[in-house]
Order: C-alpha cells, then sequence, then structure tokens
C-alpha cells in the first residue's frame, strides 16, 4: 500500500511539470547552459524552466563541462548550479523564483559511469535539503543513467530523463520526469520554410506517445530558430531546446 501510495504521489507531482496550454519561459530549455557567459544567473534571470549541465565523475566531486579537455576544477556543480539554487529559494522564502507557481528543472547530464555519477550526485544533493524537499524543483539525470529498470530504487529527490524508444514497467515510468530525444533520429528539417509532412507525422506520434505516458517531450539537436520554436509550439513540444537565452525569452512573451 505504501509504494502505490508513493507511485500516485511520484504522478501527482509529474502532473505539475505536465503539458502546458500557453508557451512562456517555463517550456524553454537551457541546453548546455553552463556555455552562457554567466551559467545558471542568464537562464535564471530570464525564468527558465529547465536548465541543463553536463557533469564529468572525480575523486569526491562533480565537474561541469562539455569534454574532458573543457574540465577545470573551479567549476563544479556545487558552485556553477547548486549553490545559486539554493541561494534564491533561501531569498524567495522556499520558492524557486519570486514567482512561487513557478518551477525548475535541473537536468544533469551524467557524461561519465551512471551508476557512480548519480551516487554523488545523491551524496552532494543531501547536503542541500532547501533543493531536494522542495515540490517546485526537479532534479533529472540524463546522459549516462543506471539501468532503466532500476529507477525505482533512487531516492524519490532523483528523476529520470525518458528512453521514448523503451517500454518501462509503471514503477520505474513513474520515476521519468520527461522523455528527451535527438531531433536528427526522426528529421532532417533544418529550421527554415515549413516542416515536411513525413516529419511532421513522425514528431507527432512521438509526442502523442509521451503524453500516453503522463510525460511531455525535448528534442536536442533540433534547429534553434523562431521558426523551429513556432513549430514546435505547434507541435505541443513541452520544453523547446535552445542556446539562444534571450532571443527564446523574447520570442515567448511576443
Amino acid at each position: 500500500m505504501r509504494k502505490l501510495l508513493l507511485a500516485f504521489c511520484l504522478c501527482i507531482a509529474a502532473n505539475a511539470f505536465a503539458q502546458p496550454k500557453i508557451y512562456t519561459v517555463q517550456n524553454a530549455h537551457s541546453h548546455n547552459d553552463y556555455e552562457q557567459k554567466r551559467p545558471f544567473w542568464l537562464a535564471y534571470e530570464h525564468r527558465f524552466g529547465s536548465i541543463e549541465a553536463d557533469v564529468f565523475l572525480r575523486p569526491n566531486e562533480l565537474l561541469v563541462a562539455h569534454n574532458e579537455k573543457e574540465i577545470r576544477p573551479d567549476r563544479t556543480l556545487r558552485s556553477l548550479y547548486l549553490d545559486p539554487l539554493k541561494s534564491m529559494i533561501l531569498k524567495n522564502k522556499g520558492a524557486v523564483y519570486p514567482d512561487p507557481k513557478r518551477q525548475l528543472v535541473l537536468l544533469i547530464d551524467c557524461k561519465i559511469d551512471g551508476v557512480a555519477t548519480v551516487a554523488e550526485i545523491i551524496r552532494e544533493l543531501k547536503a542541500y535539503p532547501d533543493i531536494i524537499n522542495n515540490k517546485r524543483v526537479r532534479i533529472v539525470i540524463t546522459g549516462n543513467q543506471p539501468s532503466k529498470d532500476s529507477l525505482f530504487t533512487y531516492p524519490s529527490f532523483i528523476w529520470f530523463d525518458g528512453d521514448l524508444t523503451y517500454n518501462y514497467t509503471k514503477k520505474n515510468l513513474a520515476r521519468v520526469a520527461l522523455f528527451s530525444a535527438n531531433f536528427r533520429d526522426y528529421s532532417k528539417w533544418d529550421g527554415t520554410g515549413t516542416l515536411d509532412a513525413a516529419s511532421k507525422l513522425v514528431l507527432e506520434r512521438e509526442i502523442a506517445k509521451a503524453r500516453r505516458a503522463g510525460k511531455t517531450v525535448r528534442f536536442w539537436g533540433a534547429p534553434d530558430t523562431p521558426n523551429a520554436w513556432k513549430t514546435f509550439e505547434a507541435l505541443g513540444v513541452g520544453y523547446i531546446n535552445t542556446d539562444k537565452i534571450a532571443e527564446l525569452t523574447e520570442f515567448v512573451h511576443q
């Protein structure tokens, strides 16, 4: 009974982050956010709903970088993301943003061993009760993950990025926050002109699949232009992936 209650609560929490009817910056995902001039802060100041950080596991530390060559000892998950997020939660008296209804997904991309990296993420997060106990924050693991059949065994403050091609059991699907997929697996469209009919059909199919599971979708590797953003809105994509924080903010505010 306790397990069923937990699954029910997780489903309710998932609906809080579900596909909205009107697009705002809450539907914006700051892709590879650490490559921005002001990691975390620029996306946060634009009130983005999702921010992404890639991490490499080192002894008792998580370092934020896109690849091994870019690793620097001072660019840690704590300093770039966890500490700033905690400071804003404290400043906003428990809310993530000044508007207490706004939510934030922190998508952590594990670049190496998923099991070991997630274990370190959990260890570090336990030092941040203001984050892990906050219903408006969701920590989502992507990239190298533990077995998709083991998701239910992880602490409830950890969520996972889903794979549209995988058939999850109910208890593991309950721990999936959203689905992310490589746009290029479905279409070669470059974002100019009109999306071709074949691409539209397959994208609609995948979005519908996610909705049947009670989830939303983010496509990475997708065109990052106003014309593409408009198309993704029409399709019902949950999070629009972007490297252009200011431009996407202006677009959704039009």
